[in-house]
């Protein structure tokens, strides 16, 4: 075979088909299915598939296996089609195209196949009685007479639940990915969808192959198109008219817009399947009809707050039902909340806030003190302002005003890294707003609402812009009507992941007053970071020459090509900052990124810093990421369940291969995982700009360069700046930054709240 060619040309004498057992394992991707097994072929079937010769048990050795597959197992029986390929390095070996699960028929077989990690709790030892009980009927007795187990030595009731759930989930998974793979969707996704739909999962996407575009982050509609297709789905089916609809509403939540205009939608459908728009138009009535979706006449309003909105494009916005809901019941809830009588009532409230502030151990701008008097005054006050403002100073302040009046005080924040900040700056508890709001798993929704509402005199909100429009319906719903609500937040960091922009929008209305703070202490003013950060958000790049003469806290190191930069990354995480600035590499620097692709993206960056700081171990592998003991991971999606949120960050503090589950450990508490859960999580040396908000890090590194340009705009940079409590690092292009510096051309969020908010009377005072 001819050097550095990986495969021979194959002819039809290479054709294969094979059965046996698998022996081994030797590499899964559980993302795209790709496996290397070894076969150990049957001593009376194989050979190739035109003569279908008999093996002869002197050729019975285990054959090298290579192809995709699902949920492969040590121990089942497999029937391989492909063609026997040669591998320069590997030698020969079998590259299968298609493959038939046979259960096992020998009771060795069905031992290897039920100790193989198969079904929880049962391991070899287990195993092997289950055998020794039932022999080569044990899978039926799984299958039809589970309860029969009980007779297996030490295997009690709950042990037997546990088979019975596991054998079951295992069944159905494995006949949803077999139906699934035709059609491009990877075993790790296949599990997502059965872990969504349960065990009528297979029934659900026959019935409705368009669910999985709409229900399942990470399916899009063309895959979902595709099954549709293949299941006889015509292409001008409403359903699928329909359906794209829906997608194009949920693909426009997750870029932060609460509606869509109904032209622009219509456009982009009609685009996507190809469908006229009096269709697009006709399916839109019918997920009126069903209550799938509203659709709202603007051209009626009157006084809309905020950027002047093109009433052309937008007489009528189109929402899913939810976002309508909780668009409308939010105006409506802050509006009540305005004008409802205080119930704490602090007298003379100037001279008041004047007492408070001479206790406090530094002095109170002008600005600042004014802000705490509006709080003695208001139902509802919104805070802003950048970074050595003094937002922490007020909130302590306010809080001490109203510990005069004996009130309750609650605190909260949207994520756990910014509620602990918070109750370390005030010495009091502090909550994420999801736990203050007490979620019940079993009830599916928060236990804290407008029947049940918050005990409290006030409540204070720090890291406001973080809020999506969602959740802070769920938070006005819970405030007592006599209550002071208190906003902070920096209205020029990147408003929320979720949809919304609901910090902006309440300021843009003006139904509440602002305070907005500008001067920066006389402390803070000492800090390159701040000084920096009020410098971009004014539009100035800030001076890239750092003094020779001290250490400073915030440096641009040029690097113009992006291999370069990420290596120098990597020993500034590993090696410079930690030695220079004795901050531990993993827990105190943190890497930030624009984007997740590239050579100094977030996943690239990741795998270069996992194998410098976490190189051995213990580690399980989902696709092409390794998840290591010890390695800081990640939350990527809320689990109500679990009590993790998008966004908090832990360290893998436990892994068992056998039980195939690893734990998490998140400022002190563990959470456990399943291996198919670890979609949820992903590796965190490197994150996202947009998932650092609402923390601090002792130390960030954050490239800069041109290969970003789609992202690099003003806020994107400030929020990244202002994560950096003691030391910030930019390596780039001074070009990428002076282009994010000057880019204040915002991301527009189709949202309506501040218009409906202005649209009703004016704040109560």
């Amino acid at each position: 075979m001819p050097a550095g060619r990986d495969l021979p040309l194959l002819r039809d004498a290479d054709a294969v088909e094979l059965s046996g057992t698998v022996e081994r394992i030797v590499f899964h991707n559980e993302d795209n299915g790709f496996t290397v097994l070894r076969l150990m072929p049957d001593a009376e079937t194989g050979g190739d598939a035109a003569s279908r010769r008999p093996v002869p048990r002197s050729q019975r050795e285990p054959v090298a296996c290579v192809g995709p597959m699902t949920l492969p197992k040590a121990g089942s029986r497999l029937r391989v089609r492909g063609r026997w390929i040669t591998n320069p390095r590997f030698g020969r070996q079998v590259e299968f195209t298609d493959v038939e699960e046979l259960l096992p028929a020998t009771a060795e077989g069905i031992r290897l196949y039920l100790s193989s990690g198969l079904i929880k709790g049962v391991g070899a030892e287990m195993a092997g009685r289950i055998v020794d009980t039932f022999g080569t009927e044990a899978l039926r007795v799984l299958d039809e007479e589970p309860q029969r187990l009980l007779g297996v030595r030490g295997l009690g009731p709950k042990t037997l639940e546990r088979i019975r759930e596991s054998w079951a989930r295992h069944r159905g998974v494995r006949d949803l990915l077999l139906f699934l793979q035709p059609h491009g969707i990877t075993p790790a996704m296949g599990i997502r969808i059965h872990r969504a739909y349960g065990e009528h999962a297979l029934e659900i996407v026959r019935e409705n192959p368009y669910r999985l575009a709409m229900d399942i982050h990470g399916v899009g509609f063309l895959t979902a198109d595709a099954i549709a297709a293949k299941l006889g789905f015509a292409p001008d089916s409403p359903l699928r008219v329909q359906a794209a609809c829906l997608y194009s509403l949920q693909k426009a939540a997750e870029e932060g817009h609460v509606y869509l205009p109904e032209a622009r939608l219509a456009e982009e459908v009609a685009n996507q399947v190809g469908a006229p728009p009096e269709a697009v138009l006709d399916a839109l009535e019918a997920l009126e009809r069903d209550e799938r979706l509203v659709r709202e006449d603007f051209s009626q309003e009157e006084g809309a707050a905020g950027e002047a909105q093109d009433a052309a494009e937008e007489n009528v916005g189109v929402y899913l039902g939810r976002y309508h809901h909780c668009e409308a019941k939010t105006a409506y809830y802050l509006q009540r909340l305005l004008h409802s009588p205080k119930a704490v009532r602090l007298p003379e409230p100037e001279a008041l806030a004047a007492r408070v502030a001479a206790e406090l151990p530094i002095e109170l701008a002008p600005e600042q003190l004014a802000a705490v008097t509006a709080a003695a005054r208001s139902k509802v006050l919104v805070i802003t302002g950048g970074p050595g403002t003094g937002k922490t100073t007020i909130i302590n302040a306010i809080i001490r005003l109203f510990e005069t009046a004996r009130a309750r005080i609650l605190l909260a924040a949207p994520t756990g890294r910014a509620a602990k900040r918070m109750a370390e700056t005030s010495g009091r508890e502090a909550k994420t707003i999801h736990r203050l709001l007490e979620y019940s798993p079993r009830e599916d929704g928060f236990a804290r609402n407008e029947d049940n509402p918050l005990a409290c005199g006030l409540l204070v909100v720090d890291e406001a812009s973080m809020m999506d429009c969602l959740l802070f319906y769920h938070l006005l719903k819970a405030v007592p009507l006599g209550a002071t609500l208190v906003l902070v937040g920096d209205v020029h960091q990147l408003p929320s992941v979720g949809p919304g922009n609901v910090l902006g929008d309440v300021i843009a209305s003006r139904a509440a007053p602002v305070a907005e703070l500008t001067e920066i202490f006389r402390q803070s003013a000492e800090s390159e970071i701040i000084l920096n950060a009020h410098s971009i958000n004014r539009g100035e790049v800030p001076l890239l020459e750092s003094s020779r003469e001290r250490l400073s806290d915030f440096y641009f190191i040029r690097q113009d090509d992006p291999e370069r930069a990420a290596s120098l990354m990597v020993e500034l995480v590993t090696r410079h900052i930690p030695r220079r600035f004795g901050l531990d590499p993993v827990d105190d620097v943190q890497v930030l990124t624009p984007m997740h692709k590239g050579a100094v993206g977030a996943g690239r960056m990741n795998a270069l810093l996992q194998e410098a700081l976490n190189p051995n171990g213990l580690e399980v592998r989902r696709g092409d990421r390794a998840f290591r003991l010890q390695d800081k991971v990640m939350q990527v999606r809320n689990n109500y369940e679990k009590d993790v949120f998008n966004g908090d960050m832990g360290r893998i503090t436990h892994m068992d291969p056998r039980e195939r589950t690893l734990s998490v450990t998140f400022d002190g508490r563990v959470v456990p995982y399943d291996f198919d859960e670890l979609d949820e999580l992903a590796p965190a040396y490197a994150i996202s700009i947009h998932k650092s908000q609402g923390s601090e890090y002792p130390a960030v590194v954050i490239p800069l360069m041109m290969q970003h340009y789609v992202l690099l705009q003003r806020n994107l940079v400030y929020t990244g700046v202002t994560r950096g409590k003691k030391l910030v690092i930019l390596v780039g292009e001074p070009r990428a930054l002076h282009m994010a510096v000057k880019n204040n051309k915002t991301h527009r969020r189709f949202t309506r709240l501040a218009q409906r908010l202005a649209g009703a009377d004016g704040p109560a005072h």
